[in-house]
């Protein structure tokens, strides 16, 4: 039986990588920070029925202490690092604490794996926000980057900090440089999962408005469910590399919006809103990625359209409001 240490394990990515894992036989463990709503933190886990099923143990990546006893304990076989402060809003309110956590807590987890456990599989969760400003109207693994927010930049440190680990100490440290995922997980703080909690509350009577800021913004959106089994299968590999995944097609915002109104039998122009509150101080206007090597080289795919996610969205949303409304 293989081992897995998942960081961020009560996130969308860390839920959806942890079912997965353990469908293939792995014992998972989880690192999560001390708090006082502790129970309440692991619901994704719970709604994915596995909360059970995994092992968590306290530990923080701003705490290099804490990396070193957990890896220590568990020696896992393989390490995934997906946990960060990755609300990109946040992080023009937050830069330092995003520095700390998002930057320097990669070293620190690549510290106490080559401390304690030289030999396990790392893989780290790249953005494509590292691109910001695009330099190429496709991002490739090759694109230069340019990051436009702290977050980004913080993404940046620990992109190049794996790479290098990998080439400075010879250890298995993969990055995936993931575009934008989304699921019924989504934390309602990101714009997908806003959308489709908006529109159930209108579709139930519960609201009258949802308001957004750009909306003319371009993203390359995918499943998590979909965008996890790359991670698995980049610590699969026998060298360790960097990929894109990535679905190859944009779509902006407003054409997500409808998508969700649409399924609901909404109106989008009585109901949409722009409000310039939720413009960001530098916008990233354009992001489509290139996923030709992961599928080239890992034999990776995305399986769910943008259109199914969003359904697949809205019906969950419309689920749990009409399970938590009261009459």
């Amino acid at each position: 039986m293989k081992t897995a240490l998942v960081t961020g394990i009560t996130g969308q990515d860390g839920a959806y990588l942890s079912q997965l894992l353990l469908g293939k036989g792995y014992e998972v463990f989880g690192v999560i920070r001390r708090s006082s709503h502790r129970g309440v933190e692991d619901h994704r886990l719970r709604w994915l029925g596995i909360a059970d099923k995994v092992t968590l143990l306290d530990g923080d990546l701003a705490d290099l202490s804490s990396l070193v006893r957990i890896v220590k304990e568990v020696r896992p076989d393989e390490v995934y690092n997906l946990a960060a402060q990755s609300f990109v809003a946040s992080s023009w309110r937050q830069p330092i604490l995003t520095a700390n956590i998002t930057a320097v807590g990669v070293t620190n987890i690549l510290e106490a794996i080559r401390a304690e456990q030289p030999e396990a599989r790392f893989y780290q969760a790249s953005s494509s926000e590292m691109y910001g400003l695009i330099q190429e109207p496709m991002q490739s693994e090759a694109t230069p980057f340019y990051p436009r927010s702290p977050y980004a930049v913080a993404k940046l440190y620990g992109h190049w900090i794996t790479v290098n680990y990998r080439e400075s100490f010879g250890m298995h440290a993969s990055s995936g440089i993931l575009f934008n995922h989304e699921s019924p997980l989504r934390g309602v703080e990101f714009v997908t999962r806003k959308v489709t909690d908006g529109v159930a509350r209108i579709k139930l009577g519960l609201a009258g408005e949802l308001r957004l800021g750009n909306v003319d913004a371009k993203r390359d959106w995918g499943h998590a469910r979909d965008y996890v089994k790359a991670m698995w299968l980049m610590l699969q590999q026998d060298k360790p590399d960097d990929y894109v995944v990535a679905t190859g097609r944009t779509t902006t915002v407003r054409d997500m919006c409808r998508i969700a109104f649409d399924h609901a039998g909404l109106d989008m122009e009585r109901h949409l809103v722009i409000d310039p509150a939720f413009y960001r101080p530098a916008e990233v206007d354009v992001l489509l990625g290139n996923p030709a090597k992961a599928e080239q080289k890992l034999g990776w795919r995305p399986e769910t359209t943008l259109e199914q996610m969003i359904i697949e969205m809205v019906d969950a949303d419309l689920e749990r409001l009409r399970r938590t409304t009261p009459g």
